[in-house]
């Protein structure tokens, strides 16, 4: 049993607990940043380099397995997230054990989920990728690349979510320096294999897979060497307590790449539609929105790195009842992905036609449908670091279901209906004008429930100061 002298002493031992809240989020949200600008790299890397060497229809096929590489996402954070976030609590309240315990059965979760999904996307390649979209033009080059990265699947998971653990033990620095050596590799071997050995989309395959395998390799030496924790067999003996922590803390970043998924699956059938019934044909719409939407994810990456650097913080706070500073840092990373929102918002608007041909040449028709998608879709991006920063909020302090909840608000409760709805009175053009409407409703909804929980934990601060004035 954990006395209050040990809890004192890990509060104490810990910077955590007392370094300032400005300089923790830069050390702990820099790394995570760069660990998702990584994911999001090895899609925008592969997207360029092919769209230059094998065309448009190359693009189209990539957005087309991408809801695979969301789902590998998913369930990264799931575990990674879910593992780290109970880490923390349970080491902010000074128990070692269960810490240990919910990092090795994390790493025994990544494992089986990873080969569980390699395994039924190479079962199912051909129907999953139809159902995604893809027309008859574009199938064949979508089967061709996912064929290949499907065999990165559990690597990357892997790294993915042990990257969220090696943070949580206070080594930001180590986390980032994994992730980003993969990135680079599989930047150096696109090119090499893509055009010097003219191996088209299966070079952009192998290139990304050897990335994250050589990145999976880093994470797993760090395993053995926990700075806080010790990891013992008795750690991965799976039981029913911890992994059901990593289920509940880690839905809510799940839910939230889950959701984009089935977004990302239903607007491909909806371009493909509606885009067939306008000057646009199906193809261009596909093609375009798949490159938007890896833009975005940069964009993206950002704002979630800065909401994941809070977690360890926040959770340990939390757990050491040191409210004051787990206001500050929700308040922190809210005004940094705020600041991020603005820049994104001019360039999206202001620089639409200079990024889109980042990506490759097009015709006329291509530009125009990309700049129109671009400014519309995106217009209230400028919102769109509230959702993230705010889910990872109520994670982090183990409420799990409302970050569940938050994690579901832009993408399920509003934008998949309003992408189903608007399309049959305008057309394509209503898949561009549901993304906005959702961004401002998605932002006032996290806003009021935010207010009232921070109002909470500001009455709890009073409370506990009065009673320590009178003792």
């Amino acid at each position: 049993m954990t006395t209050d002298n040990t809890k004192t002493n890990e509060d104490q031992n810990n910077p955590l607990g007392y370094e300032n809240e400005a300089h923790l989020l830069t050390t702990f949200a820099i790394p995570c940043i760069i660990s998702m600008l990584v994911t999001a790299l090895y899609n925008i890397v592969d997207q360029i380099f092919i769209g230059h060497g094998v065309g448009m229809l190359g693009n189209a096929a990539t957005n087309i397995a991408f809801p695979l590489s969301t789902a590998c996402t998913a369930i990264s954070l799931l575990l990674g997230i879910g593992s780290a976030t109970s880490f923390s609590l349970k080491l902010g309240a000074g128990d070692e054990k269960k810490s240990a315990e919910a990092a090795g059965n994390g790493i025994c979760l990544m494992a089986i989920f990873g080969v569980a999904l390699f395994l039924v996307t190479t079962i199912f390649l051909t129907p999953m990728l139809k159902a995604f979209g893809a027309t008859d033009k574009v199938l064949p080059f979508a089967q061709e690349y996912t064929r290949i990265t499907a065999i990165g699947f559990p690597f990357l998971i892997a790294n993915t979510g042990m990257s969220k653990l090696i943070m949580a033990d206070g080594s930001p620095r180590y986390s980032m320096i994994s992730m980003l050596t993969g990135a680079i590799i599989n930047t150096i071997l696109d090119p090499i294999l893509i055009f010097g050995l003219d191996m088209g989309m299966r070079g952009a395959a192998l290139a990304t897979i050897t990335g994250q395998i050589i990145s999976f390799a880093i994470s797993l030496r760090y395993m053995f060497h926990f700075k806080t924790i010790h990891l013992t067999r008795e750690s991965f003996v799976m039981r029913g307590e911890p992994c059901g922590n990593i289920f509940r803390f880690g839905a809510s970043a799940c839910f939230n790449q889950i959701a984009m998924a089935i977004v990302q699956v239903v607007m491909n059938n909806t371009l493909s539609r509606y885009g067939a019934q306008s000057v646009y044909g199906g193809d261009i719409p596909l093609a375009c929105s798949g490159i938007i939407s890896k833009v975005n994810m940069i964009f993206m990456a950002i704002v979630i790195g800065i909401s994941q650097g809070t977690q360890p913080i926040i959770g340990f706070n939390y757990g050491a009842g040191k409210y004051r500073r787990v206001r500050k840092t929700y308040l922190l990373a809210l005004a940094a992905a705020s600041a991020l929102s603005i820049v994104a918002f001019v360039a999206f608007q202001f620089f639409p036609r200079q990024i889109i041909s980042a990506f490759g040449e097009g015709s006329e028709l291509y530009f125009q449908f990309s700049e129109r998608y671009f400014r519309i879709y995106m217009f209230l991006t400028i919102v769109n670091g509230i959702q993230p920063v705010t889910s990872n909020f109520f994670n982090s302090i183990g409420k799990a279901r409302l970050g569940v909840f938050m994690s579901l608000t832009r993408q399920i409760l509003f934008l998949l209906p309003l992408i189903i709805i608007f399309p049959i009175f305008m057309g394509i053009d209503g898949v561009m004008y549901a993304g906005p409407i959702a961004d401002g409703i998605t932002a006032v909804v996290c806003g009021v429930f935010t207010v009232r929980e921070l109002k909470e934990l500001i009455s709890i601060d009073r409370d506990a100061h009065e009673k320590a004035v009178k003792i």
